[in-house]
């Protein structure tokens, strides 16, 4: 049993690890859309005071 138990602690550890990753990539890509989004908003507007 002892032999298991670092084993465990290891697969946590991974899958803690990749789902904080999976978390940073999501809330990074939901900002960086956000800001295409403001930037295309923000570009519209310019163009349209052009107009």
């Amino acid at each position: 049993m002892p032999q298991m138990s670092p084993m465990w602690w290891t697969l946590l550890m991974i899958m803690f690890i990749i789902a904080l990753f999976i978390m940073m990539t999501m809330i990074f890509f939901n900002l960086f859309i956000d800001t295409k989004i403001t930037l295309m908003k923000i570009k519209s507007k310019t163009s349209i005071w052009k107009w």
